[in-house]
């Protein structure tokens, strides 16, 4: 005999049991979005190739390797012949490279265009490892939109720290990759329950290892942006807390407008840095 589908759910404000069917809680007039099952597992996108619990983490990367591909034949362009795996430092600082002299100079667009670039074939097969995985269990945890929110946001911090500390260029995902790091930790912080602590245990892990490897002669890794990443993270994942079961809620909706605008910025940045490198091309 074939089963019959479970027609029952609970309305989440008033606990009354109503069906699937139901759009408005006939009981309270709540508006009903999708069960909170459908909100924690949707469903695989482009026919399984792409998870939805990683839809964001590879948007990101899609634009970290386009613009490292973008980076690497321009610097080939200018005679470097191991522009494959190591770009030089004109190339970086013309794509929006963080760089203190010209941040603080009123270039505050390089505290987000930074961390879509990388240095090298190493430094971007790295990160791309540890943000797709890193990455998912994030945006499955805290959501699309406020994974936007803490990503960018401690992209800023990430790199708004180094260019307090260090002078130089500072380019790498690896400031957004420290907050997504402190706001798994922040789920553990915020919540004593056996998971919890077994999240904050291993992100906890990853940040020291991450951090010793920083401090490794000859690499010259930017601490300062990890530092300033994870407490950027950290802070944001704090105030964000975990999605609610009402999507349509005031306090979603916020947190929906606050990416929007993190989208934004981050759009304008990309524009400011356009604009920048035609203005340096006339010159050069």
């Amino acid at each position: 005999m074939a089963a019959v589908a479970e027609k029952r759910r609970m309305c989440p404000n008033c606990r009354a049991f109503i069906t699937t069917d139901d759009k408005v809680c006939p009981y309270c007039d709540l508006k009903l979005g999708p069960k909170a099952i459908e909100m924690r597992n949707p469903s695989a996108l482009l026919g399984g190739l792409v998870p939805a619990a990683r839809f964001t983490t590879v948007i990101i990367l899609t634009i970290n390797i386009g613009l490292y591909i973008a980076t690497m034949l321009y610097s080939m362009r200018g005679g470097n012949e191991a522009a494959l795996t190591d770009l030089d430092g004109q190339t970086l600082l013309f794509f929006g490279a963080k760089f203190s002299p010209f941040v603080w100079a009123g270039q505050y667009w390089r505290l987000i265009t930074a961390g879509f670039l990388h240095g090298g074939l190493l430094h971007i097969f790295m990160n791309t490892w540890v943000l797709y995985d890193l990455g998912a269990h994030a945006e499955e945890t805290y959501g699309t939109s406020r994974m936007v929110v803490i990503y960018l946001a401690s992209t800023v911090t990430g790199f708004l720290a180094s260019s307090l500390w260090y002078p130089g260029l500072s380019v790498g995902a690896s400031a957004g990759i420290f907050g997504l790091i402190g706001a798994m930790i922040a789920v553990g912080v915020r919540s004593r329950s056996s998971t919890a602590q077994a999240i904050k245990g291993m992100y906890t892990r990853w940040a020291v290892y991450g951090l010793l490897f920083g401090l490794l002669p000859g690499l010259h890794i930017d601490n300062a942006a990890h530092l300033g990443g994870m407490a950027g993270g950290f802070v944001v994942a704090w105030i964000a807390r975990e999605p609610g079961l009402l999507p349509f809620s005031g306090k979603e909706r916020l947190w929906n407008w606050t990416a929007g605008i993190c989208l934004a910025l981050t759009a304008l940045a990309f524009t400011e840095m356009f604009f920048s490198m035609q203005s340096l091309s006339r010159m050069s």
